[in-house]
């Protein structure tokens, strides 16, 4: 009995003492974006690839002198050389302090440079300082800085001052890229709390669309660091555009949109530029908000998100809302307004239905938070995007759209050679019923397809000439009087059809909002696009797969309609942008037509500005849209804009890695290889050059040339050398 007591002790000695190493040497899991999630895991024990900053403590001695104390880790808490002596990758830092002086919103800086332009000549303007000061470690990964900037004489020691610390860990050697971070910290030199922020917007908000947002080539992470430079004391000498985040942002975001760029038919447009690092022009003329600039609320984000100025590393902050969420509702100003509205001239009152303002005062005398009616000049009511008018105003119902549900109940008659019938019901968003013959439904549509394996080479009759789908027109059902409505296909089902077909839904109601108003105007809503299956042969229903998710799409787009807001859901896109179609109807005779496959179309539009420089045998254009000047807003690692290698921003499962091998063959008559096997047309949707359809050609991509098919998958499946998710990685 003792010797089992003794036992049971040891074994319990040795699991605590297991327990507490383990709990000490907790490493670091990386996603599958980073390349150590691929590489040799010895490599990765040694590197430990990756990089944190949290900054500890900040002040500013009584002469003036800035400092700042940092710790530098892996992304396991394990401390870094800076030098790269000690630790595998130096890392170079850039520094900013900045202050918000008293009674004002938006921050000075103390460090700063010099910069000339033709338009400005020599300015002094916010700067980083990437040396200069003294470093001095205090081990363990800890230093501290001392600026080489200066607060001046007679400095003020009780308002909020913010310090940024920004770092790159160059892995390169290792084939681990390089890591970047950064951080701020808010302070008052005298001690006292910090009771002021500029809390505007958060990085959070902006990933949502830019992903990581980058600038500066790395030496500016997160918009907590960019509204330490950006703000009224900063401009383009070169241009003599302002800097100030407020404005530039603004006009960045409105692009292509701004009164200035378009012009009018007496005055040419004036695009929109920024020089940058060496002088170099950056023409923000061609940017198209995927989300609409006037969803404000996308960057003013009313919802939780980190809480920046904590010296708390990024991930691990407390959420709150932005102290000034609301800022954009209730600080109204002249040149935050006016950067989109930039035909306004406020001095003069031109294009100003309020006339001329000498100062911002006046603004919110008219444009007050919210009306009670869109498109009133409330801010919210001014910046209405029609389609939102439900969501937007939803304690006026008299003056709003109400929207329109078409639900598919049931799919009877659904074995091959039938014709199937669909029972329906369609709706306002209060649950009311719509009539079929209601002079506000403009349409409703039944589409099928199938198998669901791959879609695009079904036949459902002669005379159907869209290619692989047919579409009826389902205002022609039947409905009783509890608003239950049935719709019979008038083509079958083919006789020789096997698995698993579909139909789905779209539908648009046309409304008057505020009608007999000089607001008055018609506003367009689409249903959202339901998709059901159907088993054609009694074998298990197999849903088409899921390649990307509306929600992702939603991230940038918001609202993704298209179409005059007919479709909305990829997984009904796909119905009509299968491997068979193409833009043929919609060309003029004669012209060589262009694929809609959604696999090549999607990838080919979001790569625009990419696609287009990679030389590709034709510019893309769909029907008369060319979308060469697309620019994607995905940053990379380092800042660089058009940055397509994270796949799971719009797919989902994987799917980016799982290789369509043996689906159907896709028309690609303005491609290098036409017909194009389906790997090879999936990737050729942003790898364009003709070097690389040789490299699909010679691995099966042209049916032509290849009666095995494709084999993309011995180098470029989940697991081989050159997968796809780790080929992506950065």
């Amino acid at each position: 009995m003792i010797r089992i007591y003794l036992v049971l002790r040891i074994v319990a000695f040795i699991a605590l003492i297991v327990f507490c190493l383990t709990g000490q040497t907790k490493k670091h899991e990386y996603s599958k974006r980073d390349k150590a999630f691929y590489a040799d895991p010895a490599l990765v024990n040694f590197v430990r690839p990756g990089l944190v900053i949290v900054i500890n403590s900040a002040k500013i001695s009584s002469d003036g002198a800035i400092s700042v104390t940092y710790t530098l880790t892996d992304p396991s808490g394990l401390p870094l050389d800076a030098a790269g002596v000690t630790t595998p990758g130096e890392v170079s830092l850039t520094y900013i302090a900045s202050y918000i002086p008293k009674g004002q919103t938006q921050y000075v800086a103390y460090t700063v440079g010099q910069a000339t332009g033709p338009v400005l000549g020599t300015i002094t303007r916010p700067s980083f300082e990437t040396g200069g000061g003294t470093v001095t470690s205090a081990g363990s990964g800890e230093y501290q800085y001392t600026f080489l900037a200066q607060a001046p004489a007679g400095f003020d020691p009780t308002v909020t001052t913010t310090v940024g610390v920004v770092g790159s860990r160059d892995l390169t050697s290792f084939n681990l890229g390089t890591s970047y971070a950064g951080n701020t910290l808010n302070f008052v030199p005298n001690g006292a709390a910090v009771t002021v922020t500029r809390d505007v917007i958060r990085t959070a908000s902006c990933n949502t669309c830019h992903d990581q947002l980058v600038f500066h080539g790395g030496h500016a992470v997160g918009l907590e660091q960019c509204v330490l430079c950006h703000q009224p004391q900063n401009a383009d000498p070169t241009s003599g555009n302002t800097l100030d985040l407020k404005v530039m942002a603004h006009k960045i975001h409105m692009g292509s949109q701004l009164p200035s760029v378009i012009g009018t038919p007496t005055t040419p447009g004036v695009p929109y530029i920024i020089y940058g690092y060496m002088n170099s022009p950056n023409d923000f003329s061609a940017v198209v908000d995927p989300a609409d600039p006037r969803r404000c609320a996308v960057c003013h984000s009313q919802t939780a998100s980190p809480t920046p100025g904590t010296g708390v590393a990024p991930g691990t902050a407390p959420t709150a809302v932005p102290k000034q969420a609301k800022a954009f509702l209730t600080n109204s100003s002249r040149a935050a307004c006016g950067a989109c509205h930039d035909d306004v001239n406020f001095a003069t009152g031109a294009n100003h239905a309020g006339g001329f303002q000498t100062n911002d005062g006046q603004c919110m005398n008219c444009h007050i938070p919210q009306g009670q009616t869109p498109f009133d000049a409330s801010i919210m009511g001014a910046h209405v995007v029609p389609n939102d008018t439900p969501a937007t105003y939803p304690q006026n119902p008299d003056t709003l759209i109400s929207s329109i549900v078409v639900t598919i109940t049931g799919i009877t008659n659904t074995k091959a050679g039938q014709k199937p019938v669909v029972a329906f019901t369609v709706k306002d968003l209060n649950g009311n019923v719509i009539l079929l013959n209601d002079p506000t439904l403009d349409g409703l549509k039944f589409t099928m397809a199938g198998p669901t394996s791959d879609y695009g080479y079904t036949s459902f009759g002669s005379d159907v000439t869209t290619p692989g789908y047919v579409a009826e027109d389902g205002t022609q059902g039947t409905c009783d009087a509890s608003g239950n409505c049935k719709y019979t296909f008038q083509h079958a089902i083919p006789a020789s059809a096997t698995g698993t077909y579909a139909i789905g839904v779209e539908s648009v109601r046309l409304e008057n909002v505020i009608p007999k108003t000089n607001a008055a105007q018609e506003v367009s809503s689409g249903a959202p696009n339901q998709v059901s299956y159907f088993s054609v042969d009694g074998s298990a229903v197999q849903p088409r797969r899921t390649v990307v998710a509306e929600t992702n799409c939603n991230q940038c787009h918001v609202n993704l309609t298209e179409h005059g807001n007919r479709r909305n859901n990829p997984e009904y896109c796909v119905l009509c942008h299968n491997p068979s179609n193409t833009d043929i109807s919609k060309r003029p005779a004669g012209q060589t037509p262009q694929t809609i496959n959604m696999a090549v179309m999607v990838h080919r539009i979001h790569n625009g500005v990419n696609a287009a420089a990679d030389g590709p045998k034709n510019p893309f254009i769909v029907d008369t849209t060319d979308f060469s000047g697309v620019l994607y807003p995905a940053f990379g690692p380092n800042g660089s804009s058009n940055y397509m290698q994270n796949c799971s921003m719009c797919h989902v499962n994987g799917s980016e890695s799982n290789l369509p091998l043996g689906l159907n063959q896709v028309m690609d008559p303005q491609g290098w290889i036409n017909p194009v096997q389906s790997i090879s047309s999936a990737c050729s949707g942003c790898h364009v050059s003709k070097a690389e359809a040789s490299h699909f050609a010679a691995n099966g991509g042209d049916p032509a040339t290849s009666a095995l098919g494709e084999a993309c998958t011995v180098c470029h499946a989940s697991g081989a050398q050159f997968a796809v998710d780790a080929v992506h990685a950065q």
